[in-house]
């Protein structure tokens, strides 16, 4: 199976570089989509030996990933690995997705299986949301605020013009998409990982933005 991986990132020159080397390990070919990043971070990739795309200005996660999964699709390989630009996830543990690659179109890191030291907040508020992205997706998701993921471009080729948010409810809404389109979703137990990085999230622009996608696949 082809996979590269795709890395979305606004202003993360600090951790970027690293995590590009620790998935050349892995995988053979890194994109990072650049998402109109002020300090660099585009640069510091290229040199890493990551490909990269260009937004300007800033369009939000959800607009990464979809033109870093398009990107996948367009140049021929079978599924991508989503991770975070920030460290949080561990290249390394790419293996534990390829491992089960053939089981599922998409699979999603699991990080509850290890919450000890998950901040209380984050942990309430990622059980909450997984909980209603089950009830849309009719499927059990344990995280489905995870950004470590492993998609087949096949199922994205499907489902690109169903999902329609450009933001951090894109990660919900590919979920709902797959899983009531019949598509398989597993998960994988991964590591958590909290250090130094400072959430891109706004908590009040992007809880909106969840409860209207809600709002909107209710039915």
């Amino acid at each position: 199976m082809n996979i590269c991986a795709v890395i979305p990132g606004y202003n993360e020159a600090k951790h970027i570089s690293e995590v590009i080397k620790a998935t050349l390990l892995q995988v053979d070919t890194v994109l990072v989509v650049d998402d109109g990043s002020s300090d660099g971070t585009g640069e510091i990739a290229k040199e890493a030996g990551a490909q990269v795309l260009r937004h300007d200005p800033n369009q939000g996660k959800g607009a990464s990933l979809r033109d870093g999964l398009d990107w996948a699709l367009e140049n021929g390989f079978d599924a991508a690995i989503t991770l975070d630009a920030d460290g949080q996830h561990l290249p390394e543990e790419i293996a534990r997705f390829v491992e089960i690659a053939d089981k599922a179109d998409m699979i999603i890191g699991n990080r509850m299986t290890e919450v000890e030291d998950m901040p209380w907040v984050r942990l309430k508020t990622n059980r909450f949301m997984s909980w209603v992205v089950s009830k849309l997706a009719r499927t059990a998701i344990p995280d489905s605020q995870s950004g470590f993921r492993f998609i087949k471009t096949a199922m994205w080729k499907e489902l690109k013009d169903k999902v329609l948010s450009r933001n951090f409810d894109f990660e919900s809404e590919i979920i709902v998409a797959a899983g009531r389109n019949g598509y398989k979703v597993a998960d994988v137990p991964i590591s958590t990982i909290y250090g130094d990085e400072v959430s891109k999230i706004n908590p009040v622009n992007d809880t909106i933005r969840f409860f209207k996608m809600v709002w909107r696949l209710r039915k």
